[in-house]
């Protein structure tokens, strides 16, 4: 019985990966059924590349050590000093030579991610969309004002968090002015998140602020309804290579209606097994300071061949 539940599973989570894009317009689904319709595709597990980008450079950093909280003092001058950045690895590569790469490996649908508002850094990730035309997401400070310059620059989405929310809190209005402007259809929302008293709890303004806002079955749906895809962080074990977390990936496996990008602690490709097993078979995944092209162990072209044994085995 038990394997006749599960195989029953699989297939249900196989049936709702086939997109309802395509067949059924929003203006025929009621608001309510809309934050459950469920995406079409192949039941593929894919990985989805990254493009981190911190002052211009295209670099791996310890999420949450990227911090604007207050500085701490140092014990023997008694002065202020700035907490840590924790750097993993920063490329002499531009993030359009890496945008290039991906292009020509076939992978759609990875991310760019700036890591500041600087010049140098939004100058880089116009250069990777340019090398990328429709390939790639972009995030990291988008709002109303630039949403749209991304996307006409070659994103194919962008990605939000501390856009919609305002002080800890989800912010209706701010979403749905977002998805007034650009359409559900080219907006991903970043639902990055850490555990607090055994709830994965949503975290904003470079993961350093808690929300209110708790990732479960009701969020996912509800929040489906405003966006075309998840990307989620499981900051908790985010560029530290030691594993991934399996209760989160399962979490998001059972219930994201929509495409959902997992990132955090892929170290081996045994990990990318553990995803596709805990996920259901419905969770897409990132990986970063692991990989060799951002001076770690495991090597680009694995995962690469990894991910383009997924889309043999559907065919």
């Amino acid at each position: 019985m038990a394997t006749t539940a599960a195989l029953s599973f699989s297939l249900s989570r196989l049936h709702a990966r086939l997109s309802l894009r395509s067949s059924v317009s929003d203006a025929a689904v009621p608001a309510a059924a809309a934050a459950v319709v469920v995406q079409q595709g192949k039941g593929v597990v894919r990985f989805r590349p990254c493009i981190d980008i911190h002052k211009g450079k295209v670099k791996q950093i310890v999420g949450s050590t990227l911090r604007d909280l207050p500085p701490h003092d140092d014990e023997d001058s008694g002065t202020a000093v700035a907490a840590p950045l924790i750097t993993n690895f920063e490329s002499e590569r531009s993030a359009g030579e890496f945008a290039e790469m991906y292009k020509n490996d076939g992978l759609h649908g990875g991310h760019v991610i700036m890591l500041g508002a600087d010049p140098a850094s939004r100058s880089a990730a116009l250069e990777a969309l340019a090398a990328f035309p429709g390939g790639l997401q972009v995030g990291g400070g988008l709002n109303l004002e630039n949403a749209k310059l991304f996307l006409s620059a070659g994103a194919s989405h962008v990605i939000v968090t501390s856009f919609v929310f305002k002080d800890g809190k989800m912010d209706a209005e701010r979403l749905k002015q977002l998805v007034d402007l650009i359409g559900k259809e080219r907006l991903v929302l970043d639902l990055s998140c850490r555990k607090k008293d055994g709830h994965y709890m949503v975290v904003t303004d470079r993961w350093q602020r808690f929300s209110d806002l708790a990732l479960n079955e009701a969020t996912l749906a509800m929040l489906a309804a405003s966006a075309d895809e998840f990307l989620v962080h499981g900051v908790d074990v985010e560029g530290m290579r030691l594993g991934i977390d399996d209760e989160l990936v399962s979490l998001l496996g059972k219930w994201s209606p929509i495409p959902v990008t997992y990132a955090g602690g892929v170290n081996t490709l045994a990990d990318l097994e553990r995803i596709k097993s805990a996920g259901f078979g419905g969770v897409d995944f990132t990986v970063g300071s692991a990989l060799d092209i951002f001076g770690g162990d495991l090597q680009y072209r694995d995962v690469v061949s990894w991910h383009n044994q997924q889309l043999v085995a559907t065919q």
